[in-house]
């Protein structure tokens, strides 16, 4: 996810730890803690994507495919991170060093709030299309969820309303409330967000500040945000499989001979019906790439009109396929061309550790998945003929080992 939303959730988290614990006796001390424990899950919350400093160690774009979301977003990695955070808090903090020393609580809830950040991190980035691998070194396997777009303003409204009105000023809280639908409605204005889910945004902010001023208490605002949160991300989940059942079924009855090895999902911002997709089959032989988008309720909201700005260009409906499931472009590739490739090039051969959706030629490597971008596919390589090797390139597993025909 970006870190803006990162932030907002884990500030929203460490709110909800804050509010679960009793009180400090002395108030100075509880002002402490509950900016402590703020800071703490926020900042675990974007730790780990201090990887971008690693990215420097092969060229672009290998740098940053295998090194962002790297080790620092694997479980065994989390444990160093959060003792380096802690050993900054208690070096450059001294009041909370001093509160740290006398109150269990607050020792407790600084935990609590760092294994919350860092956690929520990795889940977080779990939940879209470009994937983690959690359980490297034991395992390099890749994971997808598919489910949530890489920003989510559910998770912003969910949170930062109950945040924005546990602000310490009266104006604050007013600022903090008037700039939130003017972002939403900034990015509605520009094809990002559909109108619907723009209305149905601001209903939910409205509903949670509605309750809060009748006299909700913040925790229980907190935990509703969180609910919200967990319930948006399961209906995400289920319209997701729901997506790729469609988008497989379109595709088996556009060529029966054809075996789909697998479809990529892009959700789009706070809208579960509409789906971009990237597909990838193979008759063994050849291997054929297809992107388009589609819509899981076409009758009450044809794909054409899910938000601009993610949908493919130029998209056509599959002839006699699924209704709803519109293709824009395709790409064809030899599978013994992409094997000897892989095999001669050490650049490809680390590219591939990453791409999902390959579609390789003479020039240049591209996964399908980031084609259409709004900073263009920053995936793409330039292949040369006497490729230089990479330095250190780590043991993620390849996600198209079936094509590739490797375990690894």
């Amino acid at each position: 996810m970006d870190n803006i939303t990162h932030s907002v959730v884990g500030l929203g988290v460490g709110e909800l730890v804050q509010r679960s614990l009793p009180p400090e006796a002395d108030p100075a001390r509880h002002k402490t803690r509950h900016r402590l424990l703020l800071t703490a899950c926020a900042v675990a919350s974007n730790f780990p994507d201090l990887d971008l400093v690693f990215t420097r160690l092969a060229p672009a774009p290998l740098g940053y495919l295998l090194h962002h979301r790297g080790h620092t977003h694997t479980l065994l990695y989390l444990l160093p991170q959060a003792l380096l955070l802690l050993a900054l808090l208690w070096a450059l903090w001294p009041n909370a060093r001093a509160l740290l020393r006398e109150s269990r609580d607050a020792r407790r809830g600084l935990l609590l709030a760092l294994a919350a950040g860092f956690l929520l991190h990795i889940g977080m980035d779990s939940m879209n299309n470009y994937g983690v691998h959690p359980f490297y070194p034991f395992s390099g396997t890749w994971y997808f969820g598919d489910m949530v777009y890489i920003i989510e303003p559910v998770f912003w409204v969910a949170f930062g309303v109950p945040l924005a009105m546990v602000a310490p000023s009266r104006r604050m809280r007013i600022v903090l409330l008037a700039v939130l639908p003017v972002v939403l409605l900034y990015v509605t204005m520009h094809g990002y967000l559909g109108w619907a889910s723009f209305a149905a945004l601001v209903a939910l902010g409205g509903t949670v500040a509605a309750l809060r001023f009748m006299h909700m208490q913040s925790r229980r605002a907190l935990l509703l945000a969180l609910g919200v949160a967990l319930a948006f991300a399961g209906i995400q989940a289920s319209a997701s499989y729901k997506a790729r059942q469609a988008v497989t079924a379109a595709l088996v009855l556009q060529d029966p001979q054809a075996r789909v090895l697998d479809v990529a999902l892009t959700a789009f911002p706070s809208q579960p019906l509409c789906w971009s997709f990237t597909s990838i089959e193979s008759d063994g032989k050849t291997y054929q790439l297809r992107r388009g988008h589609l819509s899981l309720a076409p009758l009450l909201l044809p794909p054409r009109e899910c938000p601009a700005a993610l949908t493919a260009d130029a998209s056509q409906e599959m002839a006699g396929t699924v209704p709803g499931v519109l293709v824009s472009g395709s790409w064809q590739g030899d599978v013994a061309a992409l094997r000897a490739r892989a095999a001669a090039d050490c650049q490809l051969a680390a590219w591939l550790r990453f791409a999902r959706m390959p579609a390789v030629d003479a020039a240049q490597a591209s996964d399908l998945r980031f084609a259409t971008t709004p900073r263009g596919n920053f995936t793409t390589l330039l292949l040369a003929a006497k490729p230089e090797c990479p330095f250190d390139v780590p043991g993620w597993g390849k996600p198209r080992a079936d094509l590739l025909g490797s375990a690894q």
